[in-house]
């Protein structure tokens, strides 16, 4: 909005405006325009933003400490905590609500390092106890693939697909909080059979 003055019997004159201006709104027109023009008027962008694309990532777990089935007896939720590696952390400060994650036992043999299901991010990054470090997101059980993925397969179709050799599972080897690209999700879930979906579609059928 233009400040102005008032005389007596006289119309509202425009004077210089003021520096601080609506966020978004368009550059103002120079000192020397503004002075020629009776009004001037900010236009708002009402264009609607875009949906966020969703993302994908892998959640490395210790099956002796929280497994499959222990997340399956849990009503299929859980809070995803203990991750202190920086980089995994800021993985999980980047998850938002409806982002896939492949679930992954790690285990200390590699016959038992393999992926064995899907679950989704419910709830993002948010602190726990009493401190200003720790935290968690929390996580709903989606489906077990038809055929569990183990990491040799994963190894071996690398070595035929290029960006399946640069998958961060592989890269880094110690980071539990791996990000997946949308086309090595694909060839995942398509290696593993497919799972089921049912609780996102009944999700999607709500919106």
């Amino acid at each position: 909005m233009l400040m102005g003055s008032v005389r007596s019997n006289q119309m509202l004159s425009l004077t210089r405006p003021l520096s601080v201006r609506p966020r978004f709104a368009p550059k103002p027109l120079s000192l020397q325009t503004t002075r020629r023009l009776p009004l001037l008027t900010y236009q708002a962008n009402t264009k609607p933003m875009a949906k966020s694309k969703k993302s994908y990532w892998l959640l490395k777990t210790e099956p002796s400490e929280w497994s499959w089935e222990d997340q399956r007896a849990n009503g299929g939720v859980s809070q995803w905590d203990g991750v202190r590696n920086r980089q995994a952390v800021n993985n999980l400060k980047s998850m938002r609500p409806g982002d896939m994650c492949f679930f992954y036992h790690s285990g200390s043999g590699a016959a038992s390092r393999r992926i064995v299901g899907v679950v989704k991010v419910t709830k993002p990054w948010y602190l726990i106890g009493d401190g200003d470090i720790d935290g968690a997101v929390d996580v709903k059980e989606v489906g077990e693939l038809q055929q569990h993925v183990e990491l040799k397969e994963i190894k071996q179709a690398a070595e035929k697909e290029k960006e399946l050799k640069g998958f961060a599972l592989l890269k880094q080897p110690r980071l539990s909080v791996v990000p997946v690209s949308e086309w090595v999700w694909e060839q995942l879930c398509e290696m593993g059979g497919g799972f089921s979906e049912g609780d996102e579609l009944a999700d999607a059928k709500e919106e």
